[in-house]
């Protein structure tokens, strides 16, 4: 019997993990165990209660106003003391968050090995997006088996020293998540939001623009250039819809009510459960964002992806079309948001790209490797 111990704490990575944990539990021959450390309280609960996932631990490390130093403190101290008493054969985390880098030294200290789901995603820019590109390349550092969403991903692990028998091509299980939420009924409230904005499913509707914005280094002025941009193209355009589920971090929320609090055909939300969004996604026409997952899921439904950054870590988007990187500029994000509303050809060249993230097959790809690897 193999012990797997899965540590997570925010929404993204549960969202990602979730197909993984579910693979798990349909071999005899694994134990799976699940630790959460809350780092995003509400927003991770909504995830677990719609995966059907119940933690075996539950940090609930989320402090007010915590910062950095403090809760990578807490995390590396708090997960130790669970991986002492568990001692897993493998401990497995998912991206890039301070969970993941925090588990994975906590780990590393025990001598327990490590597999890091989407490894290898890389910027090239150390403070850009801050603290991800660091917490992922220590978490590089530590681990013991690297499973790669795609081959640019692959090759960045290679060029850093990592053996390659130890690399392993996955796709990312957030496809697998979405496929499995675009397949349920509609949830009452997706219906509810997309009525107030008058779509209705009929030929005739306005066009969504979904968007997520809530990015560290984007805070201040890239948040209100993002946001001048928005109720710019609004006003330019009477035929679009925007839903924006806002961040609780107050540095996104006093901007984002302050800026488009009173703008018509601009609904702001309070963050939606999964589900929802990803029906809002699938309902979508466009979708803007200056968060990692996005720019892989929404390609698999056919929506083009506009990404309100200076960099990505997910290159293979942009390359395949399906993406692009627009930065947060209001003139850009008007410009090129007006270019596919307007432009049929630029549209469907976005629409119809190959995704190269994944076919929702990767959570059963990462647990037969955890089967047959003798870590």
């Amino acid at each position: 019997m193999k012990t797997v111990l899965t540590i997570f704490g925010t929404r993204p990575e549960a969202i990602k993990l979730a197909p993984v944990i579910r693979e798990l539990t349909k071999h005899q021959t694994i134990k799976s165990r699940i630790c959460v450390t809350a780092q995003h309280r509400e927003m991770l609960d909504q995830v677990l209660r719609l995966f059907h996932i119940t933690p075996d631990f539950d940090l609930d490390l989320m402090r007010p106003d915590q910062d950095l130093p403090s809760l990578t403190a807490h995390v590396i101290t708090e997960t130790a003391r669970v991986l002492a008493r568990e001692r897993p054969d493998i401990v497995l985390v998912q991206g890039d968050t301070t969970t993941v880098m925090a588990a994975a030294m906590a780990s590393f200290y025990l001598d327990i090995p490590v597999g890091h789901v989407e490894a290898g995603l890389r910027s090239g820019n150390p403070r850009s997006p801050f603290p991800e590109e660091m917490n992922r390349r220590a978490t590089t550092a530590v681990s013991t088996l690297h499973f790669a969403p795609t081959e640019t991903a692959r090759n960045s692990l290679l060029r850093e020293g990592v053996q390659d028998n130890h690399i392993f091509v996955t796709g990312n299980p957030v496809i697998d998540a979405l496929q499995f939420i675009a397949d349920q009924p509609t949830p009452l409230k997706a219906k509810h939001l997309l009525a107030r904005g008058g779509l209705n499913g009929s030929g005739d509707d306005p066009k969504l623009i979904l968007v997520t914005a809530h990015r560290r280094e984007n805070f201040g002025e890239g948040l209100e250039q993002i946001f001048h941009g928005l109720r710019n193209l609004i006003e330019r355009n009477k035929d679009i819809r925007i839903i924006y589920p806002v961040h609780l971090n107050p540095n996104v929320q006093d901007l984002a009510y302050r800026i488009l609090g009173e703008t018509e055909r601009i609904f702001l939300t309070e963050p939606l459960e999964y589900g929802v969004l990803g029906h809002l996604m699938k309902a979508s026409y466009i979708i803007l964002t200056d968060s990692g997952g996005i720019q892989e899921e929404a390609p698999s439904l056919g929506k083009p992806v506009l990404v309100m950054r200076t960099e990505t870590e997910r290159p293979e988007g942009i390359q395949a079309g399906t993406a692009k990187l627009i930065g947060p500029e209001a003139g850009s994000i008007i410009r090129e948001t007006e270019l596919l509303l307007q432009d049929k050809n630029a549209y469907q060249n976005m629409a119809r790209a190959v995704n190269p993230y994944g076919d929702g097959h990767a959570a059963e790809r990462i647990v037969k490797i955890l089967l047959s690897y003798d870590v």
